[in-house]
């Protein structure tokens, strides 16, 4: 059962990871699309897809970053994982901008290197 849970955590981990970068990819090409190609984003700028974005994150981050520092003890991840939580959150109040872009990348940034931290301590 411990492993079958460590190693939905460490793909959970991983999926984190992946959407991570998704999520930068998306706030960069949203940003690129709008400033460079003079078009409005439509779809690819919707609000809404920042608040579930946000959510999704809290709560794979939350399971698996949360758990992993329960199982090794390290702070650090967790520490990491809010921050860029909390960087995340804060873009959502930003409006469309640079800041946002700013806030956003760095934050899911922190948010994959939790991630990465948690899959090196393989706990």
């Amino acid at each position: 059962m411990v492993d079958t849970l460590l190693q939905l955590r460490g793909r959970l981990d991983k999926a984190g990871m992946y959407l991570s970068g998704l999520c930068a990819l998306h706030c960069l090409a949203g940003l690129m699309v709008v400033t460079v190609m003079g078009l409005g984003g439509g779809a690819l700028l919707d609000p809404a897809i920042h608040r579930i974005g946000l959510a999704v994150a809290i709560v794979i981050g939350g399971a698996t970053i949360g758990l992993g520092a329960w199982r090794h003890g390290r702070i650090l991840p967790l520490v990491l994982g809010g921050t860029g939580v909390s960087l995340m959150a804060i873009a959502l109040f930003t409006g469309h901008s640079a800041y946002e872009a700013g806030l956003t990348v760095c934050g899911v940034a922190l948010v994959a290197l939790a991630h990465f931290i948690n899959i090196r301590r393989g706990c």
